[in-house]
């Protein structure tokens, strides 16, 4: 079935700024939309989100090039198309870009485009999205965050996520009963800690810390109020985003709640001296993205029993994580559609992650949108893991309700790992 016409419109995030929507439809009439979605802790070596600096537009974050790039230049070069070849039509729309970042036509252009064809694609087809990007049948276990901080909470930690692992459920839907509980008690804690605390970007508590142990401390607290064994039935997930508290010219990492500094070393070993303080089964970004000495280091002393992601490091780049693999410089890659602008290459970074024994984690961005194509994703290509946020918010909720449904699809065929697809001491 052809590509009839390509469209493309300006809609809003989660935090109200603007962002792409493409539509295609096809010579039966069939439709597909691709939504894109937008980080604010972004990593220099992403793909390039083209937004038009009006200053007398929405703040200089207007997204009307991309939106003219989508019709002018890449509806053209589509139109006519198969919907069945997405690797084909990926390709065309990366050489009419023709830079290495996607940076003359945006990555925000060329990724609704993408996603719009999958979405096509399964239309035509009749089956669940899932279903038409590939033969997965794994539910996802959710890294889900409980306190937010970092860019996404004006800095009210350095830290910018923590996160709960329902590492003891035996299926997707107690990984949400447990983090529901979790998150509610650790809310009970804000309350009667009496403290200022609002909500973050991405749905999780924003409050006050003194340190930001004190934000670990109060998180195994609400673990047990809620009726847990901290490391049993659930465990700690951080998000460290150390690139934003890395300075390259001196070389030193910043904890400025904690007024302190670190060199590469240092930070290694807080890492590891919080690895056995606390429950923590992974780490997300815990050195910068360019202190690759560094990661392998931690990767060599903690490897084996914890989970080290890398987000900044990999920009789910298939070069960036080819070379990150030779280099042996973390276990698992955090895999988010715009860092790369395109579904085929998104497929292709989780099949070298994979390929490699390393964890694919499928993940959102801070400014989501109402669509749940990661949720597909992730179940599509077995990747194990989706982290989307909190368990509050209605783009953040209807990524976890999407897997719900997948499940009931799948009925018994549906496959959970559970904890068991972390790394063991």
């Amino acid at each position: 079935m052809k590509i009839q016409s390509v469209s493309a419109y300006q809609i809003f995030d989660s935090r109200g700024n603007p962002t792409v929507e493409a539509e295609i439809h096809l010579d039966d009439g069939t439709s597909g939309r691709g939504l894109v979605p937008s980080g604010a802790s972004t990593g220099q070596f992403e793909a390039h989100e083209l937004r038009d600096g009006d200053r007398t537009r929405f703040r200089e974050k207007s997204v009307f090039r991309a939106i003219r790039n989508v019709e002018e230049v890449l509806a053209p070069a589509i139109i006519g198309w198969d919907i069945e070849d997405q690797a084909g039509i990926d390709r065309r729309l990366i050489e009419f870009d023709g830079t290495p970042n996607k940076s003359r036509l945006g990555a925000n252009a060329i990724l609704s485009v993408s996603l719009a064809v999958a979405n096509a694609a399964a239309a035509w087809r009749r089956v669940p999205l899932f279903r038409s990007l590939g033969e997965g049948t794994l539910l996802p276990l959710p890294e889900i965050q409980i306190f937010g901080g970092g860019a996404h909470a004006n800095w009210r930690t350095d830290v910018q996520d923590y996160l709960v692992i329902a590492t003891g459920a035996e299926s997707y839907e107690e990984t949400l009963e447990i983090t529901y509980n979790i998150y509610k008690a650790a809310g009970d804690q804000m309350k009667d800690r009496g403290s200022d605390w609002g909500v973050a970007d991405e749905g999780g508590y924003w409050p006050e810390f003194e340190t930001n142990e004190e934000a670990l401390e109060i998180l195994v607290s609400a673990i047990e109020e809620a009726g847990y064994t901290p490391g049993h039935e659930a465990a700690i997930s951080l998000d460290i985003a150390s690139s934003d508290l890395y300075d390259p010219e001196s070389g030193l990492y910043h904890f400025a709640l904690d007024e302190e500094f670190f060199d590469s070393d240092d930070m290694i070993e807080r890492m590891l001296e919080w690895c056995q303080r606390y429950p923590i089964v992974s780490l997300e970004d815990p050195l910068a993205d360019t202190d690759q000495n560094g990661w392998r280091k931690l990767c060599a002393a903690l490897g084996g029993r914890v989970q080290l992601i890398g987000d900044d490091l990999f920009t789910t780049h298939p070069g960036r994580i080819r070379a990150g693999i030779e280099k042996g410089l973390a276990n698992a890659v955090l895999i988010k559609l715009n860092q790369i602008g395109t579904v085929t290459e998104t497929l292709e970074a989780i099949r070298l992650t994979k390929e490699a024994g390393w964890n694919p984690v499928i993940s959102a961005r801070s400014g989501e949108t109402e669509d749940a194509f990661i949720s597909h994703l992730a179940v599509a290509t077995d990747a194990g893991q989706l982290k989307v946020g909190s368990f509050s918010r209605s783009e953040r909720m209807v990524k976890w309700n999407e897997c719900l449904r997948i499940a009931r699809h799948l009925g018994h065929t549906a496959r959970f790992l559970g904890g068991k697809i972390l790394p063991r001491p």
